[in-house]
């Protein structure tokens, strides 16, 4: 399982731009719901991935709200982390925040003080420097992604921009589905008991 998998919807963004959304249950009618936002459907790794391409985060913040919309008549268990659809603010080249997802660890770097003490709040320890901290190694991977999105939510809040690095660097890159579990096998029936005849 990867952190892709904990929600039954997740949208992301691929280092190089693209703006991906999975389903990780079947939702009725999910593809018409997507491909009217704009998505495109690829089949990959035993998966269908929607994607919008690399566009401005005002086009693709429209898009990825009319599909989320759409998606939350069926369910709420939705985690966005795509940092292609939040707008940076006029004047800003890089955000405030940086937070990344590498190889089953959590860092991020915070270049303002209310920035550094909203992760603090969150779970976040220093890693080294006063702006650079991570999440300690003992939580879990859906206690590590739900910290990380409540993190993003509460930056978010306080106007303070947030990139969050999924470790995905291309399209070619979003994990496959996960594995299904396998069904027990149906034991074999016992035969027929044979009472005495009278």
């Amino acid at each position: 399982m990867t952190i892709t998998d904990h929600h039954d919807i997740f949208i992301g963004s691929t280092s190089d731009g693209w703006t991906f959304l999975l389903l990780n249950r079947p939702i009725h009618h999910a593809t018409l719901i997507l491909t009217g936002a704009g998505f495109t459907a690829r089949e990959h790794r035993g998966r269908t991935v929607y994607l919008l391409p690399p566009e401005t985060a005002e086009d693709a913040h429209e898009r990825a709200g009319i599909a989320a919309y759409g998606l939350m008549t069926h369910t709420h268990d939705l985690v966005d982390l795509a940092w292609t659809t939040r707008p940076q603010p006029a004047g800003t080249t890089a955000p405030d925040v940086n937070i990344g997802f590498h190889e089953g660890s959590v860092t991020a770097s915070a270049t303002t003080g209310q920035a550094q003490a909203v992760l603090a709040q969150h779970g976040f320890t220093n890693a080294g420097t006063a702006r650079d901290f991570t999440l300690p190694d003992q939580l879990g991977e859906t206690d590590a992604l739900n910290t990380v999105v409540h993190a993003e939510a509460h930056l978010f809040s306080h106007g303070i921009s947030v990139r969050v690095d999924l470790g995905i660097a291309t399209v070619q890159d979003i994990p496959p589905a996960p594995p299904r579990p396998r069904s027990a096998p149906i034991p074999p029936c016992p035969p027929p008991s044979r009472g005495r005849s009278r």
